[in-house]
């Protein structure tokens, strides 16, 4: 749980680390199927979707945006997905091993960048400018609303809760 009393950057830094942890707990012991189990139809929506989807997440803000870096798509966009960030899909080859080990990189890749700036400090997306704090807000509200999904989705697989 998050420092109550800790200054505005720790706070921030420390609720998106909070659920990206959480994240790791909703897909830990589970089975390689049992991480590709969709929802519910129509929804073909998984564990391993969503841990794709928070590497391309972290990607895009972390490196993209704030950092400038030319960071090609992990999960390049179908065209059918009318405008959702890639990673959703599963390829046949996905693996658990793999994805973790890609979202891994990216949030450390994230944790570098940083490092290296201020909340004010800015990049740019879309000819908009994001400043860090906006982006670890926004992070904090994307890892939240999946980790909403992933409570579902095990739930779904194993009937865990509250994990």
């Amino acid at each position: 749980m998050p420092n109550p009393t800790a200054d505005e950057r720790t706070t921030l830094e420390n609720w998106l680390d909070f659920y990206r942890a959480t994240l790791v707990v909703k897909c830990a012991g589970l089975t390689e199927q049992q991480l590709r189990t969709a929802s519910a139809p129509p929804s073909s929506l998984t564990l391993l979707g969503l841990l794709q989807h928070l590497a391309e997440v972290e990607r895009n803000w972390f490196r993209r945006v704030l950092a400038g870096e030319d960071a090609p798509p992990i999960h390049p966009r179908p065209s059918e997905s009318h405008g959702h960030d890639g990673g959703f899909e599963l390829a046949e080859d996905a693996t658990s091993a793999t994805a973790r080990a890609t979202w891994e990189a990216e949030v450390a890749a994230a944790r570098k960048h940083c490092a290296t700036k201020e909340l004010a400090d800015t990049g740019t997306f879309g000819g908009a400018e994001f400043s860090l704090r906006w982006i670890y807000t926004h992070m904090i509200a994307e890892y939240a609303r999946h980790c909403g999904h992933a409570d579902l989705l095990r739930e779904r697989v194993d009937g865990a809760t509250g994990l």
